[in-house]
Parts: C-alpha cells; sequence; structure tokens
C-alpha cells in the first residue's frame, strides 16, 4: 500500500535532517550580515537625538551610513564564516570599492559640482545656463567621515554577533 505524505510531513522533512536552525521555527531567516548592514546604515543617520530619514537615500555627511552598512556586512560575514570564506573576500573587495568611490570619486565629483555651481551664480543673467537649478555638491565623504563609518560598522556587527 502506498503512504500518502500530508502537508505536516512534508513541512516537517527539513527540519528532521538535521538539528534546528533559527530560521526553521520562523518566516524570515536571521541573517546577521543582513541585519548588522542594515543596522548599522540605520544608526548612522542618527543626528542629534533623532534619525534624518532624509538622509537614507542620500549622501555626504558624519558618519558615512554606505561606509558602515558594507564593514558591517564584512565584519559579520568574517565573524559567521570566517576569514578564509570566499563570501568574506566578497564582502572585503565590494567594501573597499565602495570607501574608495565615496572618498575619492564622489568627493571630487561634489567639488566640481562646487565650483561648477559658483560659475553659474557669476553668470549674467540674460546668459541661458544662469537660471539652472544648482547641482547637489553634498556627494562623497572624507576620509575620515568614511573611517568612523567603517569602525561603527564593525562594532555594530562585533556586538550583534552574540554568544560564541
Amino acid at each position: 500500500m502506498d503512504k500518502v505524505m500530508t502537508l505536516s510531513d512534508a513541512a516537517g522533512l527539513g527540519r528532521r535532517a538535521g538539528p534546528r536552525s533559527p530560521s526553521s521555527s520562523s518566516i524570515l531567516p536571521y541573517n546577521l550580515p543582513l541585519l548588522a548592514a542594515l543596522l548599522a546604515c540605520a544608526l548612522a543617520q542618527y543626528k542629534e537625538k533623532r534619525w534624518d530619514t532624509k538622509r537614507m537615500l542620500d549622501s555626504g555627511g558624519m558618519p558615512s551610513s554606505h561606509s558602515a552598512a558594507v564593514s558591517a556586512l564584512a565584519m559579520a560575514i568574517g565573524l559567521q564564516e570566517g576569514t578564509g570564506s570566499s563570501a568574506f573576500a566578497i564582502a572585503v573587495v565590494l567594501s573597499c570599492i565602495v570607501m574608495y568611490d565615496a572618498s575619492g570619486v564622489r568627493l571630487h565629483a561634489g567639488r566640481q559640482a562646487e565650483l561648477l555651481n559658483q560659475i553659474v551664480c557669476e553668470l549674467p543673467p540674460e546668459h541661458p545656463l544662469s537660471s539652472c537649478r544648482p547641482l547637489r555638491d553634498s556627494l562623497g565623504h572624507t576620509p575620515l567621515q568614511v573611517f568612523v563609518g567603517s569602525i561603527l560598522g564593525c562594532i555594530i556587527a562585533f556586538l550583534m554577533r552574540g554568544p560564541h
């Protein structure tokens, strides 16, 4: 006689194979690297005892929320999977690119935008570009803002790792 598998039997298959993981009892899995990165990004936006929600998708400012996020991600992966893992290598390379971009390319693009805005302001009123909307000039971060963001991210990931 054939055995009929019920829905509850199918749902329990994954749990029988091995020890119960934190994700097996909840709908959303606990993902330390992802949660650490999101928390670091959010905490970097906390200014003067309040969250600046406008800055969540903006760039510039102290500390760098992008640097905090990628550093927390790399640190959490390193703590969870080890520094010899491929995921850690990918996270470190991503972190280096993001932080280089923030303190290099975007910082200089912001400084160029600032100069261009000054030039446009000095144009005579009849010039076609004199009424242009100013360019955004707060695009990047100073090396100190990137450094502080990366330290914040590492601390958050370290504190979230839990007991060993």
